[in-house]
């Protein structure tokens, strides 16, 4: 059932995210990265930001930790090539010791219901427990 989405930064392919967290009713989709040759995500993301003049909402070089405001040039791709596109854009939160998180902010619908059942389901359930 686990899709593996890629992530990208302008074509650059950085990792997988497997986006096994969500916000359904915001449309938002998020998870961990598994990224291919970064040794440092943090450093790599802050000189990404500093140099494409991207605000970085906090940034604590102990450690590590990093929240990035949308980035432009972030996506995340299908297996099959689709990008899935959020109206608010793609960002970065996360730490060394915990692993670093790309958020999709504000997946329409019913893009987000066919893309994400597992989660629209999972909200859903919340309501339906006696």
């Amino acid at each position: 059932m686990n899709k593996k989405y890629s992530i990208k930064i302008k074509e650059k392919l950085i990792g997988y995210s497997d986006l096994e967290k969500a916000d359904a009713p915001m449309g938002v989709a998020f998870g961990l990265i598994e990224f291919i040759g970064i040794e440092s995500p943090y450093r790599f993301f802050k000189e990404y930001c500093l140099k494409n003049d991207i605000v970085i909402n906090t940034d604590d070089p102990e450690f590590e930790f990093i929240d990035t405001q949308v980035m432009s040039d972030l996506k995340v791709f299908r297996q099959d090539g689709i990008e899935i596109k959020g109206v608010a854009g793609n960002a970065i939160t996360g730490m060394k010791d915990e692993g670093y998180e790309i958020s999709i902010l504000g997946i329409p619908y019913p893009f987000y219901e066919e893309e994400f059942p597992h989660h629209v389901k999972e909200y859903e359930n919340m309501f339906n427990k006696e």
